[in-house]
């Protein structure tokens, strides 16, 4: 997420927490660093001016050049602006408690809408424990109405689709929602491959119609400057009352969708960060900015290990660790609980005090190549792993698109982490620990 300023900004400060002390030198010199850092990340210019004209004033104030840790004050002047550009404080959704929310997503065509709104019906549905109605509106799109129907089936949403005009089939998907006790409508309208007056028209009758509760903007964070007056044109005509940003792990430098907040004076209300359903994060200001200054994010590291992992599970196999009787079976659910969080980038991204460069290596292929390998390998083969003679090998490795190397490989891996835990368990675990990290 936003590496390429994270990864600047970290630096910048590092290097001003090596200072001594601050003075109009150093601290121009620090200031001007972080505005070319700004602006390389694509932040819009205006909200760089701001920030420049704002941390400035309070940097060179005598209260921070002559305090016992200027250092550490900088860092807090510009982590608080930072906070102030993304939103200040987080904004939840307009959803009623006791009746039905009408929620209308709008945005150009490709910025993600339809992935977006089945995102936002799983945060519904587990947040508010409301059952959400997805609604097909955009029925231009090749295969729109096929795509959300098919990633509502596979997440278990229903969809009120029919053979109409968009502003009628909003109008009856609303009220089938009425009638049929769901507690939330998702609406997914159509998008443009730019701005235009029928496209705006036509949001403004659905809005009409609905009366939607949220219209939520969706933006692709890797769009550029043009974000910016995309969110513009889309609140002046139909008015926005929250922004989603998709695609937030892509490798784009993402400033300027960061700058959408503070130029249209709406809230970030998610992110979404991954391929996935359940890659989709409220949005923090103040965690955000954490992160990008490499502060790593722990709440929203342990928020994400309660949603996705099972606990029950989790205490079941620290007691086979602690008797070393965990086989093959478990380390496969271990992986699929993994993958449950989302990449493994962002999830590392949240630890504090983490590299950057430690995010560089991570090969999410070998979690697969693990998961296909044990997957073809039998329920007694996975309970017995020294059973895995040549011939199963063999086996093992065409029927997982692998090779015999690879699985020696992971056998080999699993026979050493056994034996790992195994040693821990009885005396000097911790040194142990060290001494397998020092061999690493």
């Amino acid at each position: 997420m936003l590496d390429s300023l994270s990864g600047r900004l970290s630096e910048i400060m590092k290097k001003i927490r090596g200072w001594g002390s601050l003075n109009e030198i150093n601290v121009t010199d620090g200031l001007r660093e972080i505005k070319l850092a700004l602006l390389e990340a694509d932040v819009n210019y205006k909200v760089v001016k701001a920030f420049m004209e704002g941390v400035t004033a309070e940097a060179m104030g005598e209260k921070v050049l002559k305090s016992i840790a200027p250092a550490q004050q900088f860092t807090k002047i510009v982590y608080d602006y930072l906070v102030k550009i993304l939103g200040d404080t987080p904004k939840d959704l307009n959803i009623h408690r006791g009746g039905i929310s009408v929620l209308m997503l709008v945005g150009l065509q490709g910025s993600g809408k339809t992935t977006s709104a089945v995102k936002l019906a799983r945060h519904i549905q587990k947040s508010y424990n409301k059952k959400p109605l997805l609604i097909a509106a955009d029925i231009y799109r090749p295969a729109a109405v096929k795509q959300l129907a098919l990633l509502s089936e596979k997440n278990g949403f229903d969809m009120f689709e029919a053979d109409d005009d968009p502003v009628n089939i909003c109008a009856a998907g609303v009220k089938h929602a009425k009638e049929n006790s769901f507690g939330a409508v998702i609406v997914d309208t159509a998008g443009r491959l730019e701005l235009d007056e029928k496209m705006m028209d036509e949001l403004v009758k659905i809005k009409r119609v609905i009366n939607p509760h949220e219209i939520l903007l969706v933006a692709d964070a890797a769009t550029g400057q043009a974000a910016v007056s995309v969110a513009q044109g889309f609140d002046e005509k139909i008015g926005v009352t929250g922004l989603m940003l998709s695609r937030m792990d892509s490798d784009a430098r993402g400033g300027a969708a960061l700058s959408m907040s503070y130029i249209t004076g709406k809230h970030i209300k998610f992110i979404g960060t991954g391929e996935k359903v359940a890659d989709f994060e409220k949005f923090y200001p103040s965690r955000i900015a954490g992160r990008i200054l490499g502060k790593g994010d722990v709440v929203s590291l342990v928020e994400k290990v309660q949603e996705d992992l099972d606990l029950e599970k989790a205490k079941k196999l620290e007691k086979k660790i602690k008797k070393a009787a965990f086989d093959l079976n478990d380390f496969l659910d271990q992986i699929k609980q993994m993958q449950k969080m989302g990449p493994l980038e962002n999830i590392l991204e949240m630890i504090p005090g983490l590299p950057k460069k430690a995010n560089m290596n991570i090969d999410e292929g070998e979690l697969k190549r693990t998961e296909a390998i044990i997957c073809s390998m039998t329920n007694y083969e996975r309970g017995h792993y020294k059973s895995i003679n040549g011939s199963r090998r063999k086996r093992i490795a065409m029927g997982s698109g692998t090779t015999v190397f690879d699985v020696n490989k992971l056998i080999n891996n699993f026979q050493q982490m056994k034996k790992m835990i195994k040693k821990m368990g009885k005396v000097g675990g911790m040194k142990a620990l060290s001494s397998l990290m020092d061999r690493m």
